[in-house]
């Protein structure tokens, strides 16, 4: 329940900031009755996300007759949710200081074209961490014979629902580089383990060797039906006798990721505006009329 706690806290918080910094580009220009073409997109995304979860339990639901093809399947599937929640870490990490910025310049030009832009602007900037959150949350959760982590990211999503609403209004301060920084960090541990039971599942599948040949076992000292046992198993995967390719596809993943991600980023300041196309801007924003 943490893992995916943890998962649908930041990317949900992701998205409610995101629609909180549209809303307000669009009271504060005057465009209050186009908030309506905002939630269609956001449903939209939602929707689509929700889907595509779906789609794929019930890929998983068609092959749970065949245990090779299932394990390939699952441990396909948990390296690719891994690649997107890797990339998704790292370009929030790059993005954070301009995307406000990038957003409310899309919302003047989508005013510009008229509602589809606006709704199409809405949809793709939930979009990416809808669909994220339903691929990981689906690695995350392929050995639950329980619905626990589905309320763990449902609890997530619903409590960065309401930081987003309390941000918008103003209500709450939250250091979003230190959350961002630190919640990043947590989520590349899930992943370095989700990573890893991609490729104990294809050894399962007998797709990769050395199934029997165990890196080492400390199951005497974390005892896996133990409440720290489950605990660790239930945030970062952690299995107390990996195999050797387990325990170096940890390795090979954890190490090089945490070293960039700690990496200083270089941020290119954006290019200067002249006085007079900031003044010209800001008129067109002011004066834009709905296109039918």
């Amino acid at each position: 329940m943490l893992a995916n706690y943890l998962i649908g806290l930041r990317e949900g918080l992701e998205a409610s900031l995101v629609v909180s910094i549209l809303a307000t580009f669009l009271v504060k220009s005057g465009h209050r009755d186009r908030l309506r073409l905002v939630w269609i997109g956001v449903g939209a995304a939602i929707a689509v996300a929700v889907g595509g979860w779906a789609l794929l339990q019930f890929i998983t639901s068609l092959t749970a007759r065949s245990f090779t093809t299932q394990e390939t399947i699952g441990g396909v599937m948990s390296i690719v949710a891994v690649g997107f929640v890797t990339w998704m870490i790292f370009w929030m990490r790059k993005a954070s200081r301009s995307i406000a910025r990038e957003l409310r310049e899309r919302m003047g030009q989508a005013l510009e074209i008229g509602s589809r832009a606006i709704v199409l602007l809405a949809f793709l900037a939930v979009f990416r961490e809808g669909i994220e959150t339903a691929f990981i949350v689906y690695a995350s959760a392929a050995t639950a014979t329980t619905a626990t982590p589905f309320v763990g990211v449902l609890l997530g999503l619903g409590t960065a629902v309401v930081l987003g609403f309390a941000i918008y209004r103003g209500a709450v301060k939250v250091n979003l580089a230190v959350f961002f920084k630190w919640t990043g960090a947590l989520l590349i541990l899930v992943a370095a383990g989700i990573f890893a039971y991609g490729f104990h599942d294809l050894q399962e599948a007998n797709i990769l060797p050395g199934l029997q040949n165990l890196a080492f076992d400390i199951s005497h000292v974390i005892p896996p039906d133990s409440w720290y046992g489950v605990l660790l198993k239930g945030i970062f995967n952690f299995n107390p006798a990996p195999t050797v390719i387990e325990a170096i596809a940890w390795l090979a993943y954890l190490v090089p990721v945490l070293v960039l991600y700690f990496r200083p980023v270089k941020f290119t300041p954006p290019p200067a505006v002249p006085a007079d196309a900031r003044t010209e801007t800001a008129r067109s924003t002011r004066t834009v009329q709905e296109n039918p």
